[in-house]
């Protein structure tokens, strides 16, 4: 007698639960993201390249200037 009375209670939770999840993920109008969502990874995009640009080309890095081959060592001084 209460096997089909909790059935049918978990199977009406179930159904009222897939409704609610359904009318969750389903939108009515465009949100923040849709309207201005590639805008702004766009711009955060091209804000790190050019930082990056910037910083690699303007703040005096010597790049590849390896001191090996170019370095002689000196001679021991015993004093």
């Amino acid at each position: 007698m209460m096997f089909p009375l909790v059935r049918n209670a978990l199977s009406s939770l179930r159904i009222r639960r897939i409704q609610q999840i359904r009318q969750s993920h389903s939108k009515h109008s465009p949100d923040f993201h849709d309207k201005y969502g590639d805008i702004l990874l766009v711009t955060g995009t091209s804000f790190c390249l050019v930082t990056w640009v910037f910083l690699v080309t303007q703040i005096g890095i010597q790049w590849g200037r390896s001191p090996v081959g170019r370095v002689a060592p000196q001679e021991w001084n015993e004093e």
